[in-house]
């Protein structure tokens, strides 16, 4: 399993982090997410050999966030 933090702008509310967790653990491959409101971050653990880093970012950009 990988684990990488992403910078992820936008999110204000505890809607954020339910929006943001629940679409990304939604995604086969993926075995663990935190959201950090007040570090805007969001930790991801997962399989890279079924989930790509890039639908990863992307899922969470289809919310309306910002990843950096």
């Amino acid at each position: 399993m990988e684990r990488v933090t992403l910078n992820v702008q936008g999110m204000s509310c505890d809607h954020c982090v339910k929006a943001v967790e629940g679409s990304v653990s939604a995604l086969n491959g993926v075995g663990s997410v935190k959201v950090n409101l007040k570090a805007a971050t969001v930790d991801v653990e997962y399989n890279q050999q079924k989930v790509s880093l890039d639908e990863i970012k992307e899922t969470i950009d289809d919310q309306g966030y910002d990843v950096k």
